[in-house]
């Protein structure tokens, strides 16, 4: 009986590695928001790293959060690091990319509680009413840890709800 259970348990062990084996090389994750205010007012809150504390979701989570700011003043070659607790990690974001006032694209890289290298995007589109259509998008590869822990829960699950909270952090930075 005990040599039943542990062949079982070693069968489906493989079948989940097998399984975690066929997901995706890659996860994107996507938010969207309509704030009312023009793209050149909410663009230089995601341009400009010293004007996140506004906004970003993750900037409460540890108050005491070391945060350093290199390169250029904002814009590409901006770059901010942070190191914090364990809900924020550390890493560093460098503006690579930025075209005024409808795109910043952000190099994102964790160091803890995991290494990882992504890409971050928001456009700013706006729209007839004077409102802007705002999109936050980050992508990037799954490594084979990651894709076994996307077997029990997606990277939309785990940040979906953060960028959920940064446009609404962010629609309401925008109309002060």
């Amino acid at each position: 009986m005990f040599k039943k259970i542990v062949l079982v348990l070693v069968v489906l062990i493989i079948g989940l590695l097998g399984f975690a084996a066929t997901r995706p090389d890659s996860f994107s994750v996507k938010r969207e928001i309509t704030i009312k205010a023009p793209a050149e007012k909410i663009y230089p809150l995601v341009n400009d790293f010293h004007q996140w504390t506004a906004w970003s979701p993750w900037e409460k989570l540890d108050l005491a959060m070391t945060r350093t700011h290199s390169g250029a003043p904002a814009g590409k070659g901006a770059v901010y690091g942070w190191k914090g607790n364990k809900d924020v990690g550390s890493g560093r974001m460098e503006i690579t990319d930025t075209t005024a006032p409808s795109q910043v694209q952000i190099k994102l890289d964790f160091f803890d509680p995991f290494e990882s290298q992504n890409t971050t995007e928001f456009g700013f589109q706006p729209q007839a009413d004077g409102s802007t259509r705002v999109v936050w998008v980050m992508h990037g590869p799954m490594n084979y840890v990651s894709k076994l822990m996307s077997v029990f829960v997606s990277m939309d699950a785990m940040i979906g709800k953060d960028f959920e909270t940064g446009l609404a952090n962010m629609k309401a930075a925008a109309a002060k």
